[in-house]
């Protein structure tokens, strides 16, 4: 097992031996997690841990740099040591052990056995506790973070000390131990506890005038460095030592104060859930914890919750106060004092005036009492530290919707919004479970709906419980409107948007106008490439930006990507709020402005990442949009960025085409492509943004670009086997260019409706619209274009069995592709002069026009088409007698068609498995492929491809003696070879059939 040292120098042994853990920043890292005792800690804290208030803008790659060192550095037998959560990172400290573990474990058992009077048993473990120290603890580590922690943990390990003379004291220990008190009293002169040790030491060793000596020189040093006198603890002891009284060990708490105060409000009656958050709480090691949460998460509500819970280990009283720390006026630390002062018995004439008195007098006060401080909404530390107690057994909860990671040794927690069964039973408790259990479906949507935000359900049950004729289905619909949900969630003085708008108010302008922008824009997820188009402000570093959006919990931290970039999302509630405030502080021309902005970036990028795809259609102009800082990253990982932003990519398009900005619009529509989106098969996003775009350009009559986008969507439909539908878009896109004169338009979507025709077997009319194109190329200085109507027409000519003519149009294919450099081109018309050569029983020259267009299509990472290289190769392989070489390769191709959504891929793939099995004389296999097959050629209502199956069946049925059949099924499939036109109208039926 691994075990961790941290009180000393930051060291790690496995089996003995000293581990590397690599440099400062690793060790941080490994600190901090340690130090949260098991619970995961964010990713932005751990940036904080590390970089500060400055980290770079690459901080989350980093930081996942630092982990995978440190998982490789702490590797086996420490098994699931470091884990990865949804939210930042994970020690699991079952998997290890730890000085610091080992130190807290022993320092509680002592504490306890102090507390029930077994002093020698306190003694030993206090002893055992001190022991795991080798020196100042977190050694070599000089970070803000390592520093404060460090004192920290120096603070605690000298209260141990202070424990264990206690226990000493308790047991009669006088001269064995007062030289080490001495030294320690030289080390730590302002400690009284320590300082009371010595004096009551030397009391009973009989040294009285060097007791009260003692005291008088304490005195005088906290009078010159603090201004104050000593502690009631230090005076009793003092007294009783003037009195001469017969010494006992020094209490541990003083006397029950004569005022006891009250103040936490009432316990919630229905408070439902939050029991780990109340768990961590209620058994935190430090004195004092911070819970922190988006406005409306339920803070306050915990805290007073968890207060009443601590009553029992607070007797001497609960101090309550809203800061108001939201809000524009948050109270002043000074007025804080005076109400505590008061509370605590002060007269308010005894009141000292001054802020720096009045904090002196209340850690006075406190500093023996057993005290619960619930500081409720706190602004930030500057507000919070007068505020802390001194006492070391009191308590102070916080609650703050900023992450106060100014607070040195606090622990956080950090509160999520409720899971969906909170959610539920909360709305129960209020509505009834009756109510719920009528239409529980509308149940689960009303708590999504309010975002599983404690606020909001409980206004929404409040209303609902004040409508009992209401029906849930009726409130699903009123919260489904944007326009109306922030006014739905108010009741009383509870509102959702009150509560967001004190965090909204005090934001900086820069803040603000962020929010608005992105509640605006309405992306569900984003990166910050994308929150620097909507400030478009250069005078702003947008991560700043947004760690303050982050800070003020109106911005979450969703993650990283896999392209490295950390994300972000707004809460569903934050985000209408946010756009209610964009819409009645922003004109429109602003936010058209952010709109186009993010499009125009969106569609740079795209053109970036989208260098390497392989094409398929004409690629739109380079729009010369800047990119910005972000395009380094997107070129070293443009698959990884196409997959974290393909959501964000369809939101634009929609957003822009909304909003009338048809060009760009359009052209990011049209980029997305020759992308993933199409090389993936992506059909569900490719027909959105499609769709979307040209319902702005035929809104706009902009005829241009809805051509473009009209050829996209009859591309798609041609890839999803829809190709009657394709044929209609295509022919919709003709006219749309002829309107416009735009000839060049108008021959990409003849040469795209060509395609279809072909695909339907529709061969002469496929051919002559080739042939009327190939006359007007000359005409459009078009090579891409040429190439392709080259290609087109060389793939009809083969299917109408003029061999030798489809040939030289590979040819001419292949060397316009060369031309242009487009290695992707040629290796599929490499492969289409394959499938020529293969029908013209050439199998030599089809084999290496197939193996040379398999490799082109594989090294230019087009997975589909590399399918399709392979079944034409295995054509080959099979009428050369080897097709069991290729069995293994075309069930990966038939996979890769099913996993791509392509039906006639799978169709093409099982009909040639069907001919391999038929080849061997596995009959009754090669049956089954064919029956499926043809099932596909029907589905896709293609009946050239059903034909050719039927004639392969009919091979098959004359092998089993079925003769009747053979024929019946040769001769239908013949009469539609004739139809069509098609070469196999001129070969013969299979022989023996008659």
């Amino acid at each position: 097992m691994i075990e961790l040292r941290v009180l000393g120098p930051v060291e790690a042994y496995q089996d003995g031996r000293q581990v590397a853990l690599g440099g400062p920043k690793p060790k941080n890292l490994l600190v901090a997690l340690l130090l949260a005792e098991g619970h995961v800690v964010s990713v932005e804290r751990l940036v904080d841990v590390i970089w500060g208030e400055q980290p770079p803008a690459s901080a989350a790659a980093l930081l996942q740099t630092y982990m995978s060192s440190l998982r490789r550095a702490l590797a086996r037998p420490a098994g699931g040591l470091l884990l990865t959560k949804p939210r930042g990172y994970q020690l699991e400290p079952s998997h290890c052990t730890a000085d610091l573990i080992a130190f807290t474990t022993s320092l509680r058992a002592g504490r306890e056995a102090a507390t029930a009077g077994e002093h020698r048993v306190a003694r030993d473990h206090l002893r055992a506790a001190l022991g795991n120290w080798r020196g100042t603890a977190l050694g070599g580590l000089t970070s803000e973070f390592a520093r404060s922690e460090a004192e920290r943990l120096a603070s605690l390990r000298l209260a141990a000390v202070e424990e264990l003379f206690d226990a000493e004291l308790a047991l009669g220990a006088a001269v064995e131990v007062v030289g080490e008190l001495t030294s320690l009293v030289a080390e730590h002169p302002l400690r009284e506890r320590l300082r009371g040790h010595l004096m009551t030491v030397l009391h009973r060793m009989g040294q009285r005038a060097e007791a009260l000596a003692c005291y008088q020189a304490g005195r005088l040093l906290l009078i010159d460095e603090l201004g104050l006198e000593p502690g009631p603890q230090l005076r009793a002891v003092h007294q009783r030592i003037l009195c001469e009284q017969e010494e006992r060990p020094v209490a541990t708490s003083a006397r029950r104060p004569a005022v006891v105060p009250h103040q936490l409000p009432p316990d919630t009656s229905d408070f439902i859930g939050r029991v780990a958050e109340a768990d961590v709480i209620l058994r935190a090691a430090t004195s004092v914890v911070i819970v922190t949460g988006k406005p409306g998460a339920g803070k306050s509500a915990l805290a007073v919750h968890v207060g009443h819970q601590l009553t029992e280990r607070c007797p001497d009283g609960q101090l309550h106060l809203n800061l108001r720390g939201a809000g524009n006026v948050p109270v002043e630390p000074a007025d804080a004092l005076f109400r505590f002062l008061r509370a605590l018995g002060v007269d308010e004439a005894a009141v000292p005036t001054g802020v720096e008195d009045r904090v002196a007098l209340y850690r006075t006060m406190v500093a023996d009492r057993r005290l619960l401080v619930v500081l409720d909404d706190a602004a930030d530390e500057r507000q919070v530290r007068p505020l802390l107690p001194s006492g070391r057994d009191c308590l102070c909860l916080i609650t703050s919707r900023g992450v106060l990671g100014g607070l040195e040794g606090a622990r956080r927690v950090d509160l999520p919004t409720f899971d969906e069964d909170d959610g539920r039973a909360l709305l129960a408790k209020i509505v009834g479970d009756e109510r719920l259990a009528a239409e529980p479906e509308h149940a689960r949507t009303l708590v999504e709906l309010c975002g599983r935000l404690p606020l909001a359900v409980r206004i929404l049950g409040a209303r609902l419980a004040a409508r009992p004729d209401r029906t849930l289905d009726s409130m699903v619909g009123r919260l489904r409107d944007q326009h109306r949900v922030l006014n739905e969630l108010a009741i009383g003085d509870l509102e959702v948007r009150g509560s967001l708008a004190l965090s909204y108010d005090v934001l900086a302008p820069a803040e603000r106008a962020l929010l608005r922008g992105l509640g605006w824009l309405g992306v569900p997820d984003f990166a910050p490439w994308l929150a620097d188009a909507v400030l478009d402000d250069a005078g702003q570093d947008v991560d700043d930006v947004m760690d303050g959006l982050v800070r003020a919990q109106l911005l979450d931290v969703a993650g990283a990507d896999e392209a490295g970039a950390t994300r972000y999302r707004l809460h569903d509630l934050t985000r209408v709020f946010a756009w209610e405030r964009a819409n009645s502080e922003d004109g429109a021309a602003v936010l058209g402005g952010v709109a186009e902005r993010v499009a125009r970036t969106s569609l740079a990028l795209v053109e970036l990442a989208s260098d390497t795809t392989p094409m398929k259609v004409l690629r739109p102009a380079p729009s010369r949009s800047d990119p910005g800082a972000i395009a380094d990253q997107v070129r070293a990982k443009p698959r990884a960025w196409f997959d974290a932003e393909q959501s964000v990519l369809v939101h634009v398009v929609e957003r822009a085409s909304e909003l009338g900005l048809v060009e760009v619009a359009g052209r990011l529509a049209t980029a997305l492509c020759a992308s993933c989106f199409t090389a993936d098969n992506r059909f569900q996003e490719w027909w959105r943004t499609h769709s979307a775009a040209l319902a702005a350009a035929v809104r706009a009559e902009d005829h241009s670009t809805a051509g473009v986008l009209l050829v996209g969507l009859g591309w798609l439909r041609g890839e999803q086997d829809r190709h009657k539908e394709a044929v209609a878009y295509y022919r919709r896109a003709v006219i749309a260019f002829d309107l416009v004169a735009d000839v060049r338009g108008a021959s990409i979507a003849r040469l795209s409706l060509s395609s279809s025709l072909r695909e339907q077997g529709r061969l002469a009319e496929s051919c002559r619209l080739l042939d009327d194109l190939l006359g007007l190329m000359g005409e459009l200085d078009d090579l891409a274009a040429l190439a392709r109507a080259h290609h087109g027409r060389g793939m009809v000519l083969t299917e109408i069995g003029r061999l030798d003519e489809a040939l030289v149009e590979c040819e001419r294919t292949i060397a316009v592709y060369r031309e242009l450099g487009d290695d992707h081109g040629v290796a599929l018309a490499t492969r289409s002069a394959a499938i020529a050569h293969r029908a013209g029983g050439r199998l030599d020259e089809a084999e290496a026009a197939g193996t040379a267009a398999l490799t082109g299509l594989r090294a230019s990472g087009d997975r589909l088409m590399t399918a399709y290289a392979v079944q034409a190769l295995a054509k080959v392989r099979i009428r050369q007698g080897s097709g069991d070489a290729v069995r293994q390769d075309l069930a990966v191709a038939l996979e890769t068609c099913r996993s791509m959504q392509d039906g006639f891929g799978r169709a093409l793939m099982l009909r040639t498995l069907g001919e391999l099995e038929l080849a061997v004389g596995r009959v009754d296999v090669a049956d089954g492929h064919f029956a499926q097959a043809v099932s596909w050629w029907e589905a896709l209502a293609l009946p050239l491809w059903r034909a050719r199956t039927q004639r392969d069946m009919a091979a098959a049925h004359h092998l089993r003696g079925r003769h009747e059949l053979a024929v019946r099924a040769a001769t239908e499939a013949m009469s539609v070879f004739r139809a069509h036109g098609s070469r196999e109208a001129d070969e013969p039926l299979l022989s023996g059939l008659g």
